[in-house]
């Protein structure tokens, strides 16, 4: 058949051509074991890969584990007890004082004329400081000579009457009786003379304050007066005129009060040192010279005296100093830090470290310095101290120990 130009071949034609055009097929046969074994295959893959991913999250898994079982573990530091010398030296606080001073006063009223030295003046015993103008001692004086003058004319005419009445006597040109009369007014007038002699000698004697002198070598550390000022010796009331401080700066005395636990320690000849804070790194050497052999009820403390030389005058006096005494300690104790100690309700512990486990230790402390403690008893000196150990640690604890402070010591 033919269809607008084209030959169109009958349905059957065209089936018959297909056949016998299309070569001939074996038939296959059925093999249902090789999707068995191909399933298999895949499935062997899929758990290597599984396997491949999952070994590596089970070892870090271990790790980790294993890590933080060593973390949960603490670390601390460690020193050994050191143990005390035979002397400890203990730091007090001490006032520099001059070996000798004294206030300088006057001893008559009037008014300053004239001052020869100001503070700071080094002045040798005897030396003159300043002069007092006292006119009405020199007043009171001028009368008092007088007064002795005429006691002492009367006295020669007293003596000469007297001598004269004896010569008569042995003639019997007088009568006993004014012998007797002419003795007794001479006694009488020898007596007014010395009184008037004795008052012209303390008036003297006043009129000798009117010059102040320094009574020892020293410096002067105060001057409270100037020219013209109102002198008062205190003798008719009212406050006495301080006129001049002076210090003997030579020798200086250190006052410092020692613990009473420290007190039987303190004795006589013991050497100290003073630090003070305006010449760093130097210390002055000293000795413990005195005691007051007694204890403070007040502060329950020894006051102590220790003497310095001083003769350039390198210390100023009313300085402020610490005092480092050396004292002798009848038994070794042992010295640990402050912050090793544990405060419990059983009472003070020490952690220490044998094998990785801790021990709680109970001690009894000695006397506080500061940064370190001393320890009376409950070491043996060969114990690892924790130091800064945490609050929750307790016996039998695990714990590693620091490579840094593993030799530690204070």
């Amino acid at each position: 058949m033919k269809q607008d130009g084209e030959i169109v071949m009958p349905q059957e034609e065209r089936k018959l051509m297909t056949l016998v055009s299309a070569p001939e097929q074996e038939p296959q046969p059925n093999r249902p074991g090789r999707h068995w074994i191909t399933l298999l295959v895949a499935l062997l893959i899929v758990a290597g890969v599984f396997a491949a991913s999952l070994v590596p999250r089970i070892k870090a898994r271990a790790a980790l584990k294993t890590e933080t079982a060593e973390m949960a573990v603490p670390v601390v530091s460690i020193v050994h007890p050191q143990t005390s010398g035979a002397t400890q030296e203990i730091v007090l606080p001490g006032n520099v004082q001059p070996f000798i001073t004294s206030p300088i006063f006057a001893r008559t009223n009037g008014y300053l004329r004239k001052w020869y030295v100001d503070i700071g003046g080094r002045v040798h015993k005897g030396e003159l400081l300043a002069e007092i103008e006292t006119p009405e001692v020199d007043q009171q004086l001028r009368q008092s000579l007088s007064n002795l003058a005429t006691a002492e004319a009367n006295l020669r005419l007293a003596e000469i009457t007297k001598d004269r009445y004896a010569g008569l006597l042995k003639t019997n040109a007088v009568a006993q009786q004014d012998v007797d009369n002419a003795v007794g007014t001479y006694n009488a007038n020898k007596a007014i003379v010395e009184a008037n002699q004795a008052n012209v000698k303390q008036l003297e004697t006043l009129q000798s304050f009117e010059k102040v002198y320094a009574p020892f070598d020293g410096i002067v550390t105060a001057r409270n007066t100037d020219i013209g000022d109102l002198i008062n010796s205190g003798s008719s009331g009212g406050p006495q005129t301080d006129l001049f401080h002076i210090s003997q700066p030579g020798v200086l005395r250190v006052f410092v009060n020692v613990p009473q636990d420290y007190s039987q320690a303190a004795k006589a000849g013991l050497t100290a040192d003073l630090v003070l804070p305006e010449f760093p790194g130097r210390r002055f050497h000293g000795k413990l010279v005195r005691t007051s052999e007694s204890i403070s009820a007040n502060t329950r403390t020894l006051l102590a005296e220790v003497d310095v030389d001083n003769p350039e005058g390198t210390l100023l006096t009313g300085a402020y100093a610490e005092v480092h005494l050396r004292l002798p300690v009848s038994t070794a104790y042992y010295i640990i830090p402050v912050n090793a100690l544990l405060f419990r309700k059983e009472g003070l512990r020490i952690a220490t470290v044998e094998n990785d486990k801790v021990t709680l230790v109970p001690i009894t402390p000695g006397h506080d310095f500061g940064d370190r403690i001393e320890v009376v008893s409950g070491l043996k000196g060969s114990e690892s101290v924790v130091v800064n150990p945490p609050d929750s640690i307790v016996n039998g604890q695990q714990v590693r120990i620091a490579q840094s402070s593993a030799l530690g010591s204070i």
